[in-house]
């Protein structure tokens, strides 16, 4: 009778354990980060396109908070991918630049290099860019995982080769992640000339679109986890280069009329990945997760020019406007965001790690540098944010792209270049697509604000570029 005894005690122990676990995993809210690529600024309806059609990133953005200022940490990809992972500036991690596949000259093993490139013809010589995300860098996944979460990342990872996948960097689950930049195709098999498919992603149905695939994918990963707590990251390829669409949704684009934009394959891409944020925020609806799952929805930098078009920003993808930087943001938290409303709060890609590890309560190891801001008090309506200026740093050449670094403070953005006439001086407020410069006309606050950049590069230990 006692071990009979002991035995339904321990029984009724067991069951109290695990429903109280079950009942903590209840409480904890999921998390999606969104992070499509290229997503230009004006891309969406709710941010102002009268020629795409996104209504459920539309329905998205009514149901939480959209953001005005929003900005990636870089004007291409890598930088801003490595930054959103881990809170911090691409600065200070090293990656400035996008890296190169292995297909495109990139390195899958040793160390990352060290010795400055260029300086001839009278250029300056630039740091080198690495050819992968130190493993030492601490990522989203990693840290969430410390407290019990199951990781997935859907979708672009291009923060480098094979041993340093989002397998080696906290993710449990990866569907499409490796070193490309862009996908070899978006038509099942996904292949090319030298280009043999996507990582994760091995051909099912020929001809499937990969943003399909991508959001099947994800709406798996949510099924299958719906009991425990879980981290999505959702890269979408989409809606980068090449520029391929389902034909039926690309004939619907070219019986439109025609505004600035006016690329009916590039909408049909934008329709495909608002098709796959609609599966995800349904399953969300079907299995009762939306009131516990909080939604970030980003872009890695503004609109690629060609493609789309990013008026009233200037210029885009890759250069120090506001058209290559500022970005869509949207957040639908749970219990904090109020339903449509707007925020003009500068923001960017650093501040969602450490918004989701403190609201996860996951612990941070002592001297980790985050770079990023909180944004809870910016999500709850009406709060500021204590930071002073947020920068940029691009020590390259690229096209007609000269080394730059940017701060903003206010409404101010200052632009340096290392090359040829030093500064251009914006009032954002006053001039969004930065029309009139400034810098010739207010000298001290030029030096005022070149002062703030030159101190944030020495305590970030950026690389400058330098006389060759």
């Amino acid at each position: 009778m006692r071990i009979f005894t002991q035995t339904c005690a321990l029984v009724l122990g067991l069951i109290l354990v695990g429903a109280a676990a079950a009942a903590e995993h209840e409480k904890r809210l999921n998390y999606i980060l969104f992070n499509i690529d290229d997503l230009g600024w004006t891309d969406l309806s709710c941010f102002g396109s009268r020629y795409f059609e996104t209504p459920n990133i539309d329905r998205l953005a009514a149901s939480g908070m959209k953001f005005t200022d929003a900005y990636a940490a870089c004007a291409v990809c890598s930088p801003t991918r490595a930054a959103l992972l881990t809170g911090r500036y691409p600065a200070r991690i090293g990656i400035t630049d996008w890296i190169r596949a292995k297909f495109q000259g990139g390195q899958a093993g040793g160390e990352n290099p060290s010795e400055y490139v260029g300086g001839k013809n009278g250029r300056l010589a630039c740091p080198p860019n690495p050819f992968w995300l130190e493993h030492r860098e601490l990522t989203l996944a990693e840290v969430l995982k410390t407290v019990g979460y199951a990781t997935c990342h859907v979708g672009k990872w291009h923060l480098g080769p094979d041993d340093w996948f989002p397998e080696s960097q906290g993710f449990d689950f990866n569907f499409g992640g490796c070193d490309y930049g862009q996908p070899p195709s978006y038509f099942d098999p996904y292949k090319r000339k030298n280009q043999d498919g996507i990582h994760g992603l091995p051909g099912r149905r020929e001809g499937e679109y990969l943003t399909d695939r991508e959001a099947d994918e994800a709406v798996g990963f949510i099924k299958a986890h719906q009991q425990e707590p879980f981290f999505l990251y959702m890269a979408n390829y989409a809606v980068h280069t090449p520029i391929q669409a389902k034909q039926e949704l690309v004939a619907k684009y070219q019986s439109k009329p025609k505004t600035n934009q006016k690329n009916a394959a590039y909408a049909a891409m934008v329709e495909s990945v608002d098709d796959g944020v609609g599966k995800i925020l349904s399953i969300l609806d079907e299995l009762d997760l939306t009131d516990r799952t909080a939604v970030i929805f980003t872009s890695d930098n503004g609109g690629l020019l060609g493609p789309t078009h990013n008026a009233p920003l200037r210029s885009g993808k890759g250069f120090p406007y506001e058209g290559g930087i500022r970005v869509p943001l949207i957040v639908r938290w749970p219990g904090v965001t109020e339903a449509g409303s707007v925020s003009a709060v500068p923001v960017t890609s650093v501040d969602y790690f450490p918004t989701i590890a403190k609201s996860a309560r996951a612990a941070l190891p002592d001297g980790l540098v985050i770079d990023g801001l909180d944004l809870m008090p910016v999500l709850g309506g009406g709060g500021e944010l204590d930071r002073e200026a947020i920068f940029w740093h691009f020590p390259h050449y690229r096209g007609k792209v000269i080394p730059y670094s940017i701060v903003r403070r206010g409404e101010w953005k200052l632009l340096k270049r290392y090359e040829g006439p030093t500064y251009e001086l914006f009032n954002l407020k006053d001039d969004l697509s930065e029309t009139k410069d400034l810098a010739k006309e207010m000298p001290e606050l030029v030096g005022e604000l070149d002062s703030v950049l030159v101190e944030w590069l020495e305590h970030t230990g950026a690389k400058l570029p330098r006389e060759g």
